[in-house]
C-alpha cells in the first residue's frame, strides 16, 4: 500500500475565525493530540495541541491564540520513515499532509503509519533477530552486511536501536539461515552480541564446559 493512500480528510481544519469553544468541543469528541487550523482563505496555518486548547478562553476566537500554533506537517511525497520521525519529533498522533502547492490534503493517523511499517519485510518475513554492538567509530553497515551475506544469510532489515558517545547497537533481521555461524563471525570481527539466538547461548555454555574439562584433564 502506498503511504498516500492512508491520507484521511474526514476532519475539516477549523477556521481561525471560529470560536475556541469549537476547538475544545472537537478535542472532546476525538482522541487526537492536535487539530489543524486554516485561515479565511483556506491556507493551512498549523495545529493546536490538546494541552494548549484546554487553557484557552472558550468565548474568544481562535485567532486570539495563533501564537500557540505548532507549525508541523509533511508532504504527500514524504517517505514513511520521515513521516514517522515527524510524528515522534512533534509528539503527535495526527500529521497534516500538504502538497507541493501547500494545499491541505488531509492527515495521517499514527496507528495507520505504524501498521504500514509492520507490513515491511522486517516484520512480515520469517527470520531471526540479532542485536550487535561495537564502538561508534568502528562499525559499518557495509561490514555488517558482508558478515551476514558471507554466511549465506539474507539481511531483511537493520537499524540503529541505541547509540551513545562510545557504542552503537544495531538490530538486524536475518532470514534464510541459522544465526550461530553469523554470530561467531560477528565475534571474530569484535562485535559484542547483545541479543541473539537461543542456540548460541547453548553452544557458548558447551564451549565453556569443554574448556573447563580440558583444563582439568591437563592438570
Amino acid at each position: 500500500m502506498k503511504l498516500s493512500e492512508l491520507i484521511i480528510n474526514d476532519i475539516t481544519p477549523l477556521s481561525n475565525q471560529s470560536e475556541t469553544r469549537d476547538l475544545k468541543q472537537l478535542f472532546n469528541q476525538l482522541t487526537y493530540s492536535h487539530i489543524p487550523v486554516k485561515n479565511e482563505n483556506g491556507a493551512y496555518l498549523g495545529c493546536f495541541s490538546d494541552t494548549d486548547a484546554h487553557c484557552f478562553d472558550g468565548e474568544k476566537a481562535i485567532e486570539t491564540y495563533l501564537y500557540a500554533l505548532e507549525d508541523f506537517y509533511v508532504r504527500n511525497t514524504t517517505l514513511w520513515l520521515d513521516v514517522l520521525e515527524a510524528f515522534a519529533v512533534n509528539s503527535a498522533n495526527i500529521m497534516p499532509v500538504l502538497n507541493e502547492q501547500n494545499e491541505y490534503l488531509g492527515y495521517y493517523e499514527l496507528n495507520d503509519v505504524i501498521s504500514l511499517f509492520s507490513e515491511s519485510p522486517f516484520f512480515s518475513e520469517a527470520g531471526g533477530i540479532l542485536v550487535v554492538e561495537k564502538g561508534i567509530n568502528d562499525y559499518s553497515f557495509s561490514e555488517i552486511s558482508q558478515i551476514v551475506e558471507s554466511n549465506d544469510g539474507k539481511l531483511l532489515g537493520a537499524f540503529i536501536s541505541k547509540m551513545n558517545t562510545d557504542l552503537v547497537q544495531v538490530t538486524l533481521k536475518i532470514g534464510n539461515t541459522g544465526l550461530n555461524e553469523i554470530i561467531q563471525t560477528f565475534r571474530r570481527y569484535s562485535y559484542n552480541i547483545v541479543s541473539g539466538h537461543e542456540e548460541d547461548g547453548y553452544i557458548e555454555t558447551l564451549k565453556e564446559r569443554s574448556d573447563y574439562l580440558n583444563k582439568y584433564l591437563n592438570m
